[in-house]
């Protein structure tokens, strides 16, 4: 599909100022030049099939890719079941330009963004993008500098500094506070900085001091000042108030001509994946070795205990609409443009494409 400069240039605009500053927030170490890695872990065995195809995945550094380092791994070492090659980027407006232009096959991005890209790029013919997976549920988490917050409800007369101005984490939070009888503004002073590092610094340096921070900066404030404790994990706060769905961060997504040309090999593709989140889940003092390797953390100690704060997961098939819709359109009623406009369609997901 072609994309006019200007309509490019409109979604990234929209994307990045209205809704995916959840994971670029979330970015630990590392700029703006990718850093290539054919990627894995040891449970994959390559297919018996005939031709082995090239997939090229573009991810993002940050939690949403702590899932996919086994099958880093796995590339390098020849063993998965499909050649694979790895780019990690550092924010999304320099995956979207790749993703759009075909010159990548799969990526992983905010969900918000993948939303917003299918929309943006939609024609009578169908969607150039489809949704694959959830890769990562919520990242944020309500850390104190205290003892005294067990619950979003002991907010009621607080201030609450985060990132995430008009965008992901600013309606989530809005949204969780208002299920639990809090109306932000009134109740809840929340206080805007430009930097996760400013909260960061905040919570270290005040007594009582509340913010919202995504892993992994969640994690090493903790590590470095034991005073600082997570006090709500807004993912489970999420499904503990009732909500339809899930809190989700990270998705995968297939360029529609790639999954049509290549199902086999996006098929092997999704159960290495399946593999290396069940991998990262399941050994986590190995995996942060890997994830510290592919620059995704700085700290082997940070990585290890980030990982299960991370809600790494892999929902496909009869499991990805149940988890993401809800989500997206909770983002939607704050503000549609976080969405690209609308609410995905039933061809969003590949699962549900006819």
């Amino acid at each position: 599909m072609r994309l006019t400069a200007r309509l490019l240039g409109a979604m990234l605009a929209v994307a990045l100022t209205a809704g995916c500053a959840a994971s670029s927030t979330a970015q630990p170490a590392g700029g703006g030049t990718p850093a290539t890695t054919s990627a894995a872990t040891s449970t994959p065995t390559p297919t018996a099939s005939a031709e082995r195809v090239t997939v090229r995945i573009a991810a993002l550094a940050g939690p949403t890719t702590m899932g996919l380092v086994g099958l880093m791994q796995a590339a390098d070492a020849g063993t998965g079941r499909q050649d694979y090659e790895v780019t990690t980027y550092g924010t999304p407006d320099e995956v979207v330009p790749l993703l759009v232009k075909g010159e990548v096959d799969v990526a992983l991005l905010p969900a918000n963004l993948a939303a917003v890209v299918y929309q943006q790029t939609r024609t009578d013919a169908g969607p150039a993008v489809q949704a694959l997976t959830v890769n990562t549920l919520g990242v944020l988490s309500v850390l104190e500098n205290g003892t005294s917050v067990q619950s979003l409800a002991d907010l009621r007369g607080r201030t609450v500094y985060s990132t995430g101005k008009g965008a992901s984490p600013q309606y989530v939070l809005e949204h969780l506070l208002r299920q639990s009888g809090l109306t932000p503004g009134t109740d809840v002073t929340v206080e805007f900085k430009s930097e996760a590092t400013e909260v960061a610094a905040l919570l270290a340096a005040t007594p009582g001091a509340v913010g919202v921070l995504p892993q992994p900066y969640a994690t090493a404030v903790i590590a470095g000042n034991p005073g600082v404790r997570v006090a709500v994990d807004l993912t489970r706060a999420w499904s503990d108030l009732g909500n339809a769905s899930q809190l989700v961060t990270g998705v995968t997504v297939a360029r529609t001509a790639f999954a049509d040309e290549h199902p086999q090999a996006l098929a092997d593709f999704l159960a290495d994946d399946e593999a290396s989140v069940t991998f990262v889940n399941d050994s986590p003092a190995e995996a942060a070795e890997l994830v510290v390797a592919a620059g995704l953390v700085k700290a082997v100690p940070v990585a290890q205990a980030a990982i299960p704060a991370s809600h790494l997961v892999f929902l496909t098939g009869d499991a990805l609409r149940p988890a993401l819709e809800g989500y997206l359109q909770v983002l939607h009623d704050a503000q549609p443009k976080s969405v690209g406009g609308a609410m995905p369609g039933d061809d969003f997901y590949l699962a549900d494409a006819g």
